[in-house]
């Protein structure tokens, strides 16, 4: 399939045909034929071709005309005023010479009286301040705050290395072997091949393109495996596990292994990423026990359901503690909105089998019988508690997402507010 692109023009070769590149970018690049181009056509010239781009390489087709811009007729002139422009000036009063303090005999009585209401009686005592007084707050200690984990982004430096010294016409091949593999390769030479079957041109030589392709694949798994490598080791600290893991076990593919030039990296990240699992246990138990100190019950079950290895067993003592507190939260006089939070949390927690409901609430709402009915899959001894029966091979609910809190829409402007002087709040 064949599509427009923009191309600059290299070289003339002297014998009819002329040497190109992509504009403004080295590849893709070239020999198009002299006989589409124009008589005035020189070096360093930009054009818009239709190419057509199959395993082989680009073969341009022909020259696509653009159409010139036309200029609009019957254009309006602005004739200005001939009114002289008068600029407006402005000047603030001094407020240091003109101005002096109040003194007590000048201030003028009130209305109603010397006396102001509501702070002094008949006989001139204090009668105390009619504001009302803020409540004193005890602020919960601070949680311990951890730095933010670093996705992985590589770069493609080992990678382009590869591609740029291949010919041109090999790189397609390369691309398409890395996406996709061999099975891939062989796949796009069979559609092409059927196409060109069609149309009754001679066919692609399919053994060829997938040998070119068994032997090019090793040197490309090994440089994006060095690309994600070395991105790794430059965010160690901050990387998150996820990540690394995938970099560390990407280590073992049979083509990186064979590569001498990634062992010592690979022993590297392997070390690393044993160290940080072990910061990364100790922090996060550190965590749940600050949570439940605070007394912060929410936190602690979500923390405890995001631990940093999968499989790794939960502390029994910590995890009786932790249940212990989560039971004592749904406790009869708890708000609806809050057994429903804690009950969501308990479902995804470790200790989710170890938490028990002693009555239900009176009068329970119709979100927390909602909530139960979700979760029983989860916590089936809670729901037994409302009366509600898990059938057989029930799906396991997913964690609910957060939503997005919904925006005050602007109130249009009236009669009595003019539109004109109405605050914008978009601003």
């Amino acid at each position: 399939m064949s599509k427009r692109i923009d191309i600059e023009l290299t070289s003339n070769r002297g014998d009819g045909t002329w040497t190109w590149r992509a504009a403004g970018a080295k590849t893709p690049k070239g020999t198009l034929n002299g006989s589409i181009l124009d008589a005035n056509a020189k070096t360093g010239d930009t054009i818009k071709v239709e190419a057509e781009f199959d395993l082989d390489g680009v073969e341009i087709l022909s020259v696509v005309k653009t159409k010139e811009k036309s200029v609009r007729g019957n254009l309006l002139q602005i004739i200005g005023s001939e009114k002289e422009f008068q600029p407006v000036t402005q000047k603030l009063a001094d407020k240091s010479k003109d101005r002096k303090p109040r003194k007590d005999g000048d201030r003028k009585p009130r209305r109603d009286g010397d006396k102001r209401p509501g702070r002094d009686g008949a006989d001139g005592e204090k009668t105390g301040d009619r504001r009302p007084r803020r409540q004193s707050f005890t602020a919960p200690p601070e949680l311990p705050k951890r730095p933010t984990a670093k996705r992985l982004k590589p770069k493609r430096v080992h990678r382009a290395a590869v591609l740029d010294a291949l010919p041109v016409e090999q790189r397609a091949v390369a691309e398409r072997a890395l996406t996709g593999g061999i099975k891939a390769v062989r796949d796009a030479v069979k559609e092409q091949n059927d196409q060109l079957k069609k149309e009754g041109k001679p066919l692609v030589p399919a053994d060829g393109l997938i040998s070119m392709a068994q032997e090019l694949l090793p040197k490309l798994r090994v440089a994006e495996w060095l690309d994600k490598a070395e991105a790794a080791k430059a965010e160690i600290e901050l990387l998150d596990l996820r990540d690394l893991r995938q970099v560390v076990v990407g280590a073992d593919d049979p083509m990186v292994v064979r590569d001498e030039t990634t062992r010592t990296l690979a022993a590297e990240l392997k070390a690393a990423l044993k160290t940080r699992q072990e910061s990364e246990q100790a922090q996060w138990l550190e965590d749940i026990k600050s949570a439940i100190a605070a007394p912060r019950v929410i936190r602690a079950l979500k923390i405890s359901s995001e631990p940093p290895k999968a499989g790794q067993p939960f502390p029994a003592d910590l995890g009786a503690q932790l249940a212990a507190v989560a039971s004592t939260s749904l406790a009869s006089e708890t708000s609806p909105d809050r057994f429903c939070a804690v009950l969501e949390a308990i479902a995804f927690s470790p200790v989710r089998g170890q938490v028990k409901l002693a009555v239900v609430p009176p009068n329970p709402s119709e979100a927390v019988l909602a909530t139960v009915k979700r979760v029983a899959p989860l916590v089936p001894q809670i729901a037994a508690v409302f009366g509600v029966t898990v059938a057989p091979g029930a799906p396991t609910p997913r964690p609910l997402r957060p939503t997005r809190p919904v925006r005050p829409k602007a109130k249009p402007a009236t009669a009595t507010t003019p539109a004109a002087t109405t605050p914008s709040t978009s601003a």
